[in-house]
């Protein structure tokens, strides 16, 4: 038997795109004679849907929709993604389709509620396993998080199928992409082929919807748990399979950088796609992180579509003008140079009175950020363009940004990547050509602020900072442990914990940010901002930090 992954990338909402999709691929799946064409979970009205799914109008559409896809199945037959309502339930399933009729549901049995999942929020667990016959076939339908029951549901999909003696499990995926996660997913996958002792198809969505990525990377196992097929990642791609053959097993060799790269690129193609946006702004400041938002901006929307602003103030070194204007020619973009010289001025003037006897500390820093916040929202307003964030994780989860200065834009494109991330996607851009001057990235990291500063003076080394970061907000390790294990401070790790928590209010007013690693700040990390359990050491510092 001869059948097709379908790796869409649908709109969320967009229902007449979405179904085009999917009656394209059964097309172009019937000229190349596949049996079974399989597409991602919701493909029909796209993932994660959120609280649309509670309009009774959008259920409605989806119901529609599954009529004229129906009416498209003459001599294929089809297992389609949607959600549906069943004896008042909503319920996540999968659409058996073939040749012209509605053969069955498959409900999803294991709910996620966890990371950026909130499934229970929405849909009532499926009760029964399914198994449908095809071309002497016995093929076990599951969705998703049903190959996953690790979390612990007290129900196990796959233990359930062990008695079945089915030939092919199909697995209909809406897998969020973050660093590594898809041999994570290959993993799963091959457990349980090991435990059924069958094939295993897996169609994954791609394209990013809002903050999350889909990396695609649809797969076959055969029933020796061997890699047998394998689509593209990051973007569509029909996969053929032919069952009845025997597959050489195939390597899947991870490049965690090109990973990291690809996923960035069509996470901000497709946030502006997908909302009808074109052009993107951003500060150029000579540093190392807005360089590299620079490019990737370009290499997602086109240089012709990337502006990028360079505000000097007296604090701003000749050397970071030098770079800017050299990564503004390597990208072929437009840099617009404006001094703040005279903005700050008049604020300074104007503050003085009330400011008299007092020393200057980060208000005035402050002053320059928001100065410069303050012209690329007049540009974006002015050219309808969208502003590109240009901070980190690292300073994100310190607080080393500003509130409506440096944090003003409609994305964040980096604020999921520590600034040890950003230097090594840096330097693999730069492997063949130089793209980032070779001194951005070299350069000692400065906000440029006042004179002679430099990040130390408010941090330890970012390779301090990112380890405590990633140990505590990824790996949920305590100050003790992360202090232990890496043989750090005791003392600067609370302090370092302490700054990631009382920056939660900065972050919850932050943009939206593309999310590529295990825990990301802007996405399936739920922390209140008035809480006190950071302050139980009596050594870390009370009070908020600066805005």
């Amino acid at each position: 038997m001869r059948l097709a992954l379908a790796q869409i990338n649908p709109i969320v909402g967009a229902f007449d795109h979405n179904r085009a999709l999917i009656l394209q691929n059964i097309a172009l799946a019937k000229q190349k004679g596949a049996s079974l064409l399989i597409f991602p979970e919701m493909a029909i009205c796209g993932y994660p849907p959120e609280d649309l799914l509670l309009l009774p109008t959008f259920i409605a559409r989806v119901e529609a929709e599954i009529q004229q896809i129906q009416a498209a199945s003459k001599g294929i037959c089809l297992i389609v993604g949607c959600v549906r309502k069943h004896e008042g339930a909503l319920l996540n399933s999968a659409c058996v389709i073939e040749d012209g009729q509605l053969v069955a549901f498959y409900d999803k049995m294991l709910l996620p509620d966890y990371d950026v999942f909130s499934e229970r929020r929405y849909f009532t667990p499926g009760e029964a396993i399914k198994i449908i016959q095809l071309k002497g076939k016995r093929i076990a339908l599951t969705i998703c998080e049903d190959l996953w029951a690790h979390v612990g549901y007290g129900v196990d999909p796959v233990s359930m199928l062990q008695e079945q003696n089915v030939d092919l499990v199909v697995n209909l995926a809406a897998s969020p992409f973050y660093i590594e996660r898809h041999q994570t997913r290959l993993a799963v996958a091959r457990e349980a082929v090991k435990k059924l002792g069958s094939s295993l198809c897996m169609v994954n969505q791609v394209g990013a919807n809002d903050r999350l990525i889909f990396d695609g990377h649809s797969l076959c196992l055969d029933d020796q748990a061997n890699l047998v097929a394998l689509a593209k990642g990051f973007e569509e791609d029909l996969l053929f399979i032919d069952l009845d053959k025997k597959s050489k097993p195939i390597t899947w060799k991870l490049d965690a950088m090109r990973d990291l790269h690809d996923a960035l690129i069509l996470g901000l193609r497709d946030y502006f796609g997908k909302q009808g946006l074109k052009k993107a702004i951003l500060g150029l400041s000579g540093g190392i992180d807005s360089a590299l938002v620079a490019v990737l901006a370009v290499r997602a929307l086109g240089k012709e579509n990337v502006t990028a602003l360079f505000m000097p103030s007296r604090y701003t070194s000749e050397a970071s003008g030098n770079e800017a204007r050299a990564l503004a020619k390597n990208l072929n973009i437009t840099l617009h140079q404006i001094s703040i010289e005279a903005p700050f001025d008049c604020f300074l003037e104007l503050l003085a009175p009330s400011f008299e006897g007092l020393a200057e500390d980060t208000t005035e820093e402050n002053l320059q950020a928001r100065i410069r916040g303050m012209l690329l929202m007049a540009f974006s307003n002015k050219f309808g363009s969208v502003v590109l964030g240009t901070g980190n994780k690292s300073e994100m989860a310190m607080g080393y940004a500003t509130l409506y200065g440096d944090m003003c834009g409609g994305l964040g494109v980096i604020a999921d990547l520590t600034k040890e991330q950003v230097w090594a996607l840096a330097r693999w851009i730069n492997q063949t050509e130089e793209v980032i001057p070779k001194h951005t990235i070299e350069k000692e990291p400065s906000a440029e602020l006042r004179v002679n500063q430099k990040d130390r003076d408010t941090l330890p080394d970012y390779a301090i900072v990112d380890c405590v970061l990633q140990e505590y907000v990824e790996e949920h390790l305590s100050a003790e442990e992360i202090a232990t294990k890496h043989q750090l401070d005791l003392t600067l790790v609370r302090q370092l914990i302490g700054k990631i928590h009382k920056n939660e209010y900065k972050r919850q007013q932050a943009a939206p940010a593309l999310r590529v690693t295990k825990k990301a700040f802007t996405k399936g990390r739920r922390f209140p901002i008035v809480e006190q359990w950071d302050r139980e050491a009596k050594d870390l510092p009370q009070g908020g930090n600066s805005l």
